[in-house]
C-alpha cells in the first residue's frame, strides 16, 4: 500500500454534488479523491446531461465561495420572477386557464437579498464544466473510469476496493453517486420512495421573443409544465407526461418531437425552435432512512433524490455538501475522528429534517396539483390566489425557495470555510 492510497475523504461519485463537497473539503484542509465510473471529460460532453437547474440565490454564494460562480456567470441567466399557474393547458390567456396564479418577483425581497435574483437558471453541462475545472486547479485527485465495488469498515479507517482491485483507505467514505449508490448499499442503508408513473421530458429551445428573466410553470392535470429562460433568448422546457408517452417522444424524429410540442403548448410558446437533444428523465421519489452509517456519509440523491417540481434537487444536494464539509472542518479543527459516529451524527441532525420535510413537501405539492377532480382543483385555487394575497407569506415562500432560511451552513452565507 503505498502512501498515496491513503486520504483524508473518498468521494464516491464525481457529478455535481460530489464535485462540490470535494472543493469543499479540499478548500477546509482535507485530502480527497473522487471516485467515479464515468471518464470526467465524459461528464462534460453536451449529450452527457440536458438538464438545466435552478440555483437558488444562496447556492450560487457558495458557488463563488469556492472559486466556481465567476465561471458560470456568463452562463447563468436571472430568475427575476415566476409566474405559477393552475389551468387545463397551459397560457395565461389560454380560455380555459385558470384564475389561479401565484407571482413571485424578486423586487420584493431585494432590500434583504442585496438585488439577487430569485435564482440564477444554467445548464448543468455549463455546471459541469464549471466544477471540472475547479477540481483541476484545486490538484484534487480524480480516478475515473473507476467503480467503487466493496466499502469495508473497521476501527479508525474505512477501506474501498476499486473494480480493478485497488484499495483506497480513509476514515470516511462519502456517498454522492446518485440514486442507485453502491456507497449507500454497501453500507447497509435502506431506501424508501415510489414512482411517480410519469417521466419528465427535457428540450431546449431558441424563442421567438425575450423571455424577460421569467419563469413559467403551470400545473397540468398530466403534471407540471415549466419554460425556465436560459442566456441567449433560448429557453430550457421541462413537461411531464405518462412515462409511456415520455419514452414514445423520445423515441420520436427530430420532426414528430417538434410537431407534438407545439400542438401541445404552441398557442403559448409560439415561434419557437428545439436546439440541441432532448431527454426523458424518469421521476420517483427515494429516501435513504439513514444519512449516516459507520464511516459513511450519504449526500445529495444519494441521500434523496425528489420530484422536480420546485427545481430543488440540487439545492438540496449542495447545502449537504456545505453542512458535511463544515463539520468535518471543525471536527479536524478539534482533533476528532472525522468518520467517528459523534462528528457525522451533527451532519445527520443538521441535515436530516430539512431534507424529509422538503421531499415530503414536493410529493405532496405533485399529489395536488397532478389531477382534475374539482372539489380538488376548487380547494387549491382559493389556496393560491389566498397566498398571492398575503404578501408576508409570499415573501416567506420566495425566501425558502432561495435557500436564505434556517440554519444555514457558511458557504452559503458565501463564507469560505
Amino acid at each position: 500500500m503505498t502512501e498515496t492510497d491513503h486520504y483524508d475523504v473518498i468521494i464516491a461519485g464525481a457529478g455535481l454534488a460530489g464535485a462540490t463537497f470535494a472543493l469543499a473539503a479540499a478548500q477546509g484542509g482535507l485530502k480527497v479523491v473522487l471516485v467515479d465510473p464515468q471518464p470526467f471529460p465524459a461528464q462534460l460532453a453536451p449529450t452527457f446531461d440536458g438538464r438545466s437547474t435552478a440555483i437558488a440565490f444562496s447556492t450560487f454564494r457558495m458557488l463563488d465561495a469556492l472559486g466556481v460562480g465567476e465561471g458560470l456567470r456568463p452562463y447563468a441567466c436571472r430568475m427575476d420572477r415566476i409566474l405559477v399557474t393552475d389551468g387545463r393547458r397551459p397560457g395565461a390567456a389560454s380560455p380555459a386557464a385558470s384564475s389561479a396564479f401565484l407571482r413571485f418577483d424578486a423586487d420584493e425581497i431585494g432590500e434583504r437579498t442585496d438585488g439577487e435574483p430569485l435564482g440564477y437558471m444554467v445548464e448543468n453541462r455549463r455546471i459541469r464544466v464549471a466544477l471540472s475545472e475547479a477540481v483541476t486547479a484545486a490538484e484534487i485527485e480524480v480516478r475515473a473510469p473507476a467503480s467503487v465495488d466493496r466499502v469495508g469498515t473497521g476501527p479508525g479507517l474505512a477501506t474501498v476496493t476499486l473494480a480493478d482491485g485497488a484499495e483506497l483507505r480513509a476514515p470516511l467514505v462519502v456517498g454522492a453517486e446518485g440514486r442507485g449508490s453502491r456507497v449507500r448499499r454497501e453500507a447497509g442503508i435502506d431506501t424508501v420512495g415510489w414512482g411517480y408513473g410519469q417521466s419528465g421530458v427535457v428540450a431546449t429551445v431558441a424563442m421567438g421573443r425575450d423571455h424577460g428573466h421569467v419563469a413559467h410553470e403551470y400545473f397540468l392535470p398530466s403534471g407540471p409544465f415549466a419554460i425556465l429562460p436560459l442566456t441567449e433568448q433560448r429557453a430550457s422546457l421541462v413537461w411531464t407526461e405518462t412515462t409511456r408517452r415520455a419514452e414514445a417522444l423520445k423515441a420520436a424524429s427530430d420532426e414528430a418531437f417538434h410537431a407534438h410540442l407545439m400542438r401541445r403548448f404552441g398557442d403559448f410558446l409560439d415561434d419557437v425552435s428545439v436546439v440541441g437533444p432532448r431527454f426523458v428523465y424518469p421521476l420517483s421519489l427515494q429516501l435513504a432512512e439513514q444519512l449516516t452509517a459507520p464511516r459513511v456519509a450519504l449526500i445529495g440523491d444519494a441521500a434523496h433524490a425528489v420530484h422536480p417540481v420546485a427545481g430543488q434537487g440540487l439545492n438540496m444536494g449542495l447545502k449537504d455538501a456545505a453542512a458535511l464539509a463544515e463539520v468535518l472542518v471543525e471536527a479536524v479543527r478539534l482533533g476528532e475522528d472525522i468518520g467517528s459516529e459523534t462528528v457525522l451524527d451533527r451532519y445527520a441532525r443538521w441535515r436530516r429534517f430539512d431534507n424529509a420535510a422538503l421531499a415530503a413537501g414536493f410529493d405532496g405539492f405533485v399529489r395536488l396539483f397532478s389531477n382534475d377532480i374539482a372539489p380538488v382543483r376548487l380547494a387549491r385555487d382559493l389556496g393560491i390566489a389566498a397566498v398571492n394575497r398575503i404578501a408576508p407569506l409570499r415573501r416567506a415562500f420566495m425566501h425558502e425557495a432561495g435557500g436564505a432560511t434556517g440554519d444555514l451552513p457558511r458557504l452559503l452565507r458565501g463564507e469560505a470555510l
